[in-house]
């Protein structure tokens, strides 16, 4: 599938937030992470930041706070949204959210079955959107996948440069 993140001559940016303990200590791969940044950087935007944190409600809400700070982009998150004891990043994600965007979630979890077992939410900090994807790499890139062709708009209409709304 093919976006194109580019409008008016300028560039996207995204940042790629990897939730895992795993990762953190060196026991698993960041594959969902690097996954994404392809996705992303394929779809047209400039990955900026890439940053791996261990799985939590305040690990993620502090490294989403930095992230978002100044930033008028794409900040996508994998891992942490399932049942596992462990998974909070969407508790986390709410904490720092000035707003949700439920229809960016929803179409998300209808990508594919498994998705119905996402917690994950999205939303604006800032000039900053935040989506949270699952773990998995094929289904991180998926539910990316899902919301890509909107993202552009949504980041236009946060302040990256005056838009008009689409009339068709």
């Amino acid at each position: 599938m093919s976006h194109n993140a580019t409008g008016a001559g300028d560039v996207l940016s995204a940042k790629v937030l990897t939730v895992s303990d795993g990762v953190v200590a060196g026991t698993r791969e960041d594959e969902s992470g690097a996954a994404l940044t392809k996705c992303l950087q394929e779809a047209g935007f400039k990955v900026v930041e890439h940053r791996v944190v261990a799985d939590g409600t305040e690990t993620v809400a502090r490294a989403l706070s930095h992230m978002a700070y100044g930033f008028n982009g794409l900040i996508v998150t994998t891992g942490g949204t399932g049942f596992g004891p462990r998974d909070q990043t969407p508790e986390g994600t709410r904490r720092v959210l000035d707003r949700e965007a439920p229809g960016l979630a929803e179409a998300m979890r209808a990508a594919n079955a498994l998705g119905r077992l996402s917690r994950g939410v999205a939303g604006t900090r800032g000039l900053a959107l935040v989506v949270n994807t699952p773990g998995s790499q094929s289904g991180a890139v998926e539910m990316l996948e899902a919301v890509l062709d909107v993202v552009p708009h949504a980041i236009d209409l946060m302040g990256r440069r005056a838009t008009q709304h689409p009339t068709g």
